[in-house]
C-alpha cells in the first residue's frame, strides 16, 4: 500500500508544480529522491559503545529501517577520536518508507517542537537538497520517553531531483513542509521560465 503523501504528490503536487513552474514535460517536475537520517555521538562520551547502540535503536524505531554505522575518517587527538572508530549511524530511505517518514515528520514530529514557527528556508545546499537539524528524538511519537537515556540529535537531508533551491523549496512547500518565511517562490519561477 502506497503512503498517503506519495498519492498526494502524484495527484495534486506534481500537476500543481508543473503548472506553476511552467514545465512542458511531466518528467521535468522535481520529486523527492531519498531522505538520509544521520546521527553522531561525541567521541569523548563516557560510554561510547552503549550510546551508539541506543542511538541506533532509536534511529531504527523512528525510520523503520536498520541503520548503518558511520566511522571516523581520520584521527583527531583533541577529540579523542581514532581513525575507523564507530561514531554514528545513518539510514537512507527511499520509496514508500521515505514517503511514510516524511509524512510523519511533517504532520506529527515538527508540530511537537516547542515554540515551533516553521523551519529555516536557508538550509538548501545550492543543488536542490535540504538539510534539517532535529535537536532531540523526543519529537517523534515512536520514541518512548521513559526509556530515553540521553538526548540524541539528528540531521535529516531531503535529496530532491530539483536543479535549483527555488524549485526544491516549491516542491517542499507543496508537500506541506512549513517554512518560517511563508514566501511562495513558485510564482516568481514560473515567470522566469516563460
Amino acid at each position: 500500500m502506497k503512503a498517503e503523501l506519495y498519492k498526494e504528490y502524484r495527484e495534486r503536487v506534481a500537476p500543481a508544480l508543473r503548472k506553476t513552474l511552467g514545465y512542458k514535460n511531466a518528467l521535468q517536475v522535481p520529486k523527492v529522491d531519498k531522505v538520509v537520517v544521520n546521527t553522531c555521538i561525541p567521541a569523548h562520551s563516557a560510554d561510547l559503545k552503549q550510546a551508539l547502540e541506543d542511538a541506533k535503536k532509536e534511529l531504527s524505531l523512528i525510520t523503520g529501517q536498520k541503520p548503518a554505522e558511520t566511522k571516523s575518517k581520520k584521527s583527531i587527538s583533541n577529540f579523542k577520536l581514532r581513525k575507523g572508530q564507530a561514531i554514528g549511524a545513518k539510514v537512507t530511505l527511499r520509496g514508500d518508507r521515505m514517503y511514510e517518514f516524511l509524512e510523519r515528520l511533517i504532520k506529527m514530529a515538527l508540530p511537537r517542537i516547542r515554540d515551533f514557527r516553521g523551519i529555516s528556508p536557508k538550509a538548501f545546499d545550492g543543488q536542490g537538497n535540504y538539510t534539517l537539524g532535529v535537536p532531540d528524538q523526543s519529537i517523534f511519537p515512536e520514541v518512548d520517553l521513559d526509556k530515553v537515556k540521553r538526548n540524541v540529535g539528528f540531521d535529516i537531508t531531503i535529496v530532491t531531483t530539483a536543479k535549483t533551491n527555488e524549485e526544491a523549496k516549491a516542491l517542499l512547500i507543496e508537500l506541506g513542509i512549513p517554512f518560517s518565511d511563508k514566501k511562495q517562490p513558485a510564482k516568481a519561477l514560473s515567470q522566469e521560465n516563460n
